[in-house]
């Protein structure tokens, strides 16, 4: 029971990563792989950018210990874990203690 859940989570994470959902797919709050690319730039690469308003904005409704749960699925679609659970404290919010990078 628990692979099927790990499959249906990382299915929907990749989706909105990548964009590949054509359908509305929520996940953590956060309702569409648009609303997510916002933040694309700021959470890849070697040296991102600051994030932008509009992804603070997605970050700021989205369920933050939620996300921290996918953190180890991360590399595996190109996106940075340090990066992206740098995010809430660039944005102004406070990182959820389990999200920390050990």
């Amino acid at each position: 029971m628990a692979k099927v859940h790990w499959l249906v989570a990382t299915t929907l994470l990749v989706a909105l990563l990548l964009g590949g959902a054509q359908k509305a797919v929520s996940l953590c709050g956060i309702d569409s792989p648009k609303q997510l690319d916002l933040c694309r730039e700021a959470i890849t690469g070697k040296y991102p950018p600051k994030p932008k308003e509009k992804c603070c904005a997605v970050i700021r409704h989205a369920n933050l210990t939620c996300l921290c749960g996918y953190k180890s699925l991360l590399p595996s679609v190109g996106i940075s874990p340090t990066n992206a659970l740098a995010l809430p404290r660039k944005c102004g919010l406070k990182t959820p203690r389990q999200c920390k990078v050990a």
